[in-house]
């Protein structure tokens, strides 16, 4: 049975997707998937029942293309999908270990910022994690998401090694974040990229089962950039960690450090990560579809 796709859906109406994803979800219809709906407002609230009511019992292995989700909630997702009989391609674990930095950074330390963290919020450890890296500049985040958009108030540090400046940058970032703070707060050393710093991230690689297999301008920088392809040696680096890391959609962006090197700035579940405005809508699910596709 070919994979079906899954979409979030409007929350003013059930019916339709997201107007977020709404373009994708029609390409997907165009290319002849099947396409459900899941209510992302009841998963995050815990309503795993809800969340999945609409997609058709049944419906044989999906792909989730969406807003992100926690990976507590992914795992009661992936468990009600199941006993739809539409289970996720993707599973909990595999789901996790992309979507959270701990989970994919051991695979990738040589080629991504030297980073460490905490389990929880733990503010008071950070003097002693920051001690771990070299001094210097970092960045405060959270397992998954940075606030890159107050980058002077809630995620740049000018040096990890000054406890006050730390806990300043750290405060202000784990109260804005909330009750959205994913997992711990991360530490990662700055390194200094061709592009400013705040918007350093130039490429987005999507990657399924281990091939690269599309390259798109990451969500939050312009629809074109002028960088020179990545250089087949760093690619060939960068493959080989996601292969041992085993998770079967992966995206990793990339920039390009001010010597020339080329580095890996974030790992994510290609389920839950974006695409540029700019990229064609039918690019992802033909990609998620592969030659079985119906």
């Amino acid at each position: 049975m070919p994979p079906s796709l899954l979409y979030c859906a409007d929350p003013l109406d059930a019916r339709r997707a997201d107007a977020h994803f709404a373009a994708e979800a029609r390409a997907a219809r165009a290319l002849g998937a099947a396409v459900a709906l899941v209510d992302h407002d009841a998963l995050i609230a815990g309503d795993t029942e809800r969340a999945a009511a609409r997609v058709p019992r049944d419906h044989g292995p999906c792909w989730y293309r969406g807003w992100m989700i926690p990976a507590d909630r992914y795992r009661d997702f992936a468990e009600a999908l199941e006993r739809r009989g539409a289970p996720l391609l993707v599973t909990p674990e595999r789901y996790r270990a992309a979507h959270e930095l701990p989970g994919w950074y051991e695979e990738f330390a040589e080629l991504t910022p030297p980073s460490a963290w905490t389990d929880g919020l733990r503010l008071a450890d950070l003097g002693a994690l920051a001690r771990r890296l070299p001094p210097g500049p970092g960045i405060v985040k959270d397992y998954v998401k940075s606030r890159k958009h107050e980058w002077d108030e809630a995620c740049y540090v000018p040096d990890l090694h000054d406890p006050a400046g730390l806990g300043r940058v750290a405060g202000r970032f784990a109260e804005l974040q909330g009750d959205w703070l994913a997992g711990g707060v991360v530490l990662r050393s700055f390194e200094p990229y061709e592009k400013p710093a705040a918007a350093a991230t130039e490429l987005r690689l999507w990657w399924l089962d281990g091939t690269p297999r599309l390259v798109t301008p990451h969500p939050d920088g312009p629809a074109a950039h002028d960088a020179d392809p990545v250089p087949a040696a760093a690619l060939d680096r960068i493959a080989a960690a996601v292969a041992r890391l085993g998770c079967r959609f992966v995206t990793t962006d990339l920039a390009r450090r001010t010597d020339g090197v080329w580095r890996v700035v974030e790992v994510g579940d290609g389920q839950v990560s974006d695409a540029h405005a700019a990229t064609a809508p039918g690019l992802l699910p033909q990609l998620l579809l592969g030659p079985e596709k119906p």
